[in-house]
């Protein structure tokens, strides 16, 4: 996701105003929890603003494990009118000493690519990839903005663009 300060237009968020009770389900990880519990707070701060739903919140170990919890959570529901209309999916990976690191963001960013291919509705990525745990705090609302937020104003914006596509 683009920086805020250098991406204006991602945190226009007048037309969200006028979207009508957004269904959002959240899948975080419990890994880096200090982290992704920030991450979480600031995109459920921003659903709520919207008069958006949280339709379901699910925890999954480590981001590895994240487009497996998408699926199925998504999976999960068989009444339409209840599915959520996007899903974020919430994790921090900070860098180590091996080649992990590489390993669980390739799978992490490909899995969730997959899913934005296979499923209806959009997967928003909201894994912070950083070397350390100050530059994650500079994500969660220091210099380079709050990711968590970012995540749903684009979860937010899918929905809006989804719905056009159907109404439009």
């Amino acid at each position: 996701m683009a920086q805020a300060q250098q991406s204006f237009s991602l945190l226009d968020t007048h037309l969200l105003e006028f979207l009508k009770f957004p269904r959002v389900a959240i899948v975080y990880t419990e890994w880096n929890d200090k982290i992704v519990r920030e991450l979480k707070n600031g995109c459920e701060s921003i659903i709520h603003k919207f008069t958006g739903e949280i339709t379901a919140n699910m925890a999954v170990p480590g981001c590895f494990e994240l487009p497996f919890g998408c699926r199925q959570l998504w999976a999960r529901y068989k009444d339409k009118d209840e599915k959520p209309e996007a899903i974020v999916a919430l994790g921090a990976v900070v860098r180590g000493g091996t080649p992990h690191f590489e390993y669980v963001c390739r799978a992490v960013t490909d899995g969730i690519l997959q899913l934005n291919l296979t499923l209806p509705i959009p997967v928003i990525f909201g894994v912070l990839t950083v070397d350390n745990e100050d530059q994650a705090w500079e994500r969660l609302g220091g210099a380079h903005g709050h990711k968590g937020e970012e995540a749903a104003v684009t979860a937010l914006k899918m929905i809006g663009i989804c719905r056009s596509m159907v109404n439009g």
